[in-house]
């Protein structure tokens, strides 16, 4: 539409086309749980193994990720923090992050990510040092 901008044409959308995106994003987000929270990660044979631990026996940032997300689904906040404390913070930004997509998407606003390069790095850093601690001799607490 000539004379327009793309912020007044996005705040003409009707709410629930406003909403299609974060609620698609919930709704995936959400089977991607109930199918972990239904098919355990504890028994042998449903899950691929981490090819990092199967070679290395290193632990990657990511591994316990599935029996956390298993142990999260079931309440059991201690079992989820045991097998892997960084995605229980993941899934609780997640859901930080979605609250205030939703709140800018009710308002007609836009929401628009763009991180300073000092928290992606941080981002990294933390990352990393979980990994290295997970896999030191004191760390044995944060291994899966």
């Amino acid at each position: 539409m000539p004379g327009v901008n793309a912020d007044s044409r996005r705040a003409t959308h009707s709410l629930p086309g406003r909403l299609a995106a974060p609620a698609g994003t919930l709704a995936a987000v959400a089977a991607a749980f109930a199918y972990v929270g239904a098919v355990d990660p504890n028994e042998p044979g449903h899950y691929p193994v981490c090819p990092l631990l199967h070679y290395t026996g290193l632990y990657c940032p990511g591994c316990g990720g599935l029996r956390s997300a298993h142990a999260f689904v079931h309440g059991d906040l201690t079992a989820a923090l045991h097998a892997n404390a960084l995605a229980v913070l993941g899934y609780l930004a997640f859901f930080a992050l979605w609250t205030v997509w939703v709140v800018h998407a009710v308002r007609g606003r836009p929401l628009r990510i763009d991180p300073r390069p000092g928290l992606v790095w941080s981002f990294g850093a933390l990352l990393l040092v979980f990994t290295v601690v997970r896999n030191l001799p004191f760390g044995g607490w944060l291994h899966p």
